[in-house]
């Protein structure tokens, strides 16, 4: 009897703490990752959260911070309760800011995803990727920030991890930055060449072509899953259930679809798990594998221990698919 008595008083206070956590939202802040500068992100995004602020009942805020940890750390902290990411930072959103991804972005040409550039300006005397991976020397290089998928993980792995090769040794300067200034590094001839995304890209072909005309892409990756948005696990799930009604039901009549379609030439959104991230997990673990095997300082034992360690973690990810 002590013991149901108990379990009826534990179950009222886990609710109370439930209702009064509830109560205490009063407005929603939503994060959004550092691409371009503060005010690009602003003139872009602000529409759709004043839509989202007039569906959900709750005013929703733009939290733009000027690099993907700060949007990581703030969702850590209970200041931001939806964000924006890539696939990479996402990852760090859902292992450790009690993230959950509940949607994706759908493209406005219906592709499942982008791509990650390398790029250079027209006028350079780099013509292939091959240059690049034999002179690094003689080159500057602009990489995305260290949370980007696009813009450092995926080009990183495959121009470089399985090259054997480190880009913070292997060129002459390395400077990191985000999509927009590594964009314009390279048209400025600031850097030899730089990562980019297909994103950016297809931004610049619209709105300035004169300016995408000055570009060469001398590398391209394998398809990268659109981009989600991560909530909080512990927001209320009569206000998870607004949010997530309004996202994947945006772009009903021309005036949404006019404000998705400057959201990085977005469509809308569809309903994502955190299962999405699974492909960007592999990539992470495939590179830290080929990093240990390439380590010469490392004993034999201690790197069959961690190559051991990391395949695990492979095929425990391989069932999950």
């Amino acid at each position: 009897m002590i013991k149901k008595m108990k379990l009826i008083l534990t179950a009222m206070a886990i609710t109370a703490c439930s209702v009064a956590g509830a109560a205490e939202i009063k407005e929603l802040n939503f994060g959004i990752i550092a691409t371009e500068k503060a005010g690009a992100m602003k003139q872009m995004w602000e529409p759709f959260l004043a839509d989202m602020t007039k569906a959900v009942g709750l005013k929703v805020n733009g939290f733009y911070a000027t690099d993907y940890a700060g949007i990581i750390e703030a969702q850590r902290f209970n200041k931001v309760h939806i964000a924006w990411y890539g696939n990479k930072a996402a990852i760090d959103a859902v292992d450790r800011s009690s993230g959950e991804v509940f949607a994706q972005f759908v493209d406005l040409d219906g592709t499942p995803g982008y791509y990650s550039y390398l790029i250079t300006h027209k006028d350079s005397s780099i013509k292939t990727l091959d240059q690049v991976l034999k002179n690094g020397k003689e080159y500057t290089f602009g990489i995305g920030d260290p949370s980007s998928t696009s813009g450092t993980l995926v080009p990183s792995y495959y121009v470089f991890t399985l090259n054997n090769l480190d880009p913070k040794t292997h060129f002459k300067v390395m400077r990191s930055s985000n999509h927009e200034g590594n964009f314009l590094a390279v048209l400025n001839k600031q850097v030899d060449l730089a990562t980019s995304n297909s994103e950016m890209t297809e931004k610049m072909k619209e709105k300035s072509p004169e300016k995408m005309e000055q570009i060469r892409i001398l590398w391209t990756s394998p398809l990268i899953p659109r981009d989600p948005l991560v909530w909080r696990k512990d927001l209320p799930s009569d206000v998870k259930k607004k949010v997530q009604d309004f996202v994947t039901g945006y772009g009903k009549d021309e005036r949404e679809k006019e404000i998705l379609k400057n959201m990085y030439r977005l469509a809308g959104f569809k309903a994502s798990t955190d299962a999405q991230l699974i492909p960007i997990r592999q990539l992470e673990l495939f590179k830290d594998r080929k990093k240990a095997e390439a380590d010469e300082n490392m004993n034999a034992a201690d790197k069959k221990v961690k190559l051991d360690e990391i395949d695990a973690k492979l095929a425990a990810l391989a069932k999950l698919k």
